[in-house]
């Protein structure tokens, strides 16, 4: 089914994707605020549409492909976009080593899939925990505002530093588990 409540959430995250560009881009000084608002608000909706499918039995193939795709698409702009506005080397080298692994791990997950083997790739522990601090910091990124005296940025700045290690560590992880298909299928 389409549009079951796991799948809608899924979409309004895809929709969000240019609205976070636009608010992001543009000259206002409430703009980024609001474009890191908006990602946090998507980012809720990752961890809702995999409840409420589990919840309601609303699990599909659809959403089994939406959703990681989503999940891809928007980290990947927001991190273009961050880079846009701050391209010192902490910041490109941390969006460099999360929008490769999600490439190479995608990879590795179809190709995993396609010799029937997929839930030796399946989301971790470790990749979960990655996830939440990655969304986290990311809309401390995008948001680029103290606040309460808080330095949002930095605390952003370290919290996808360390979603970026943990980004490594279970691309460690996954590749170790695939690693006996990847020997016997050379």
């Amino acid at each position: 089914m389409i549009w079951n409540l796991p799948n809608t959430l899924t979409w309004l995250r895809i929709f969000a994707i240019p609205l976070v560009v636009v608010l992001y881009t543009l000259p206002f000084h409430w703009s980024d605020p609001a474009a890191g608002l908006l990602f946090a608000a998507a980012g809720i909706t990752d961890s809702l549409d995999g409840y409420f499918a589990r919840k309601y039995g609303q699990t599909s193939k659809l959403g089994a492909f939406l959703d990681p795709v989503a999940d891809k698409l928007i980290v990947a702009v927001a991190l273009v976009l961050i880079v846009s506005k701050d391209p010192r080397l902490v910041i490109v080298l941390t969006a460099i080593v999360i929008i490769g692994r999600e490439i190479a791990i995608s990879a590795l997950r179809e190709w995993m899939a396609e010799l029937g083997q997929r839930r030796k790739v399946a989301v971790s522990r470790i990749g979960k925990h990655k996830t939440i601090l990655q969304i986290v910091g990311l809309s401390m990124l995008l948001f680029r505002w103290d606040l309460l005296g808080l330095p949002i940025y930095r605390i952003g700045l370290a919290l996808t530093v360390v979603a970026a290690v943990l980004t490594l560590w279970s691309m460690v992880s996954y590749l170790r588990a695939a690693w006996p298909e990847l020997r016997a299928r050379q």
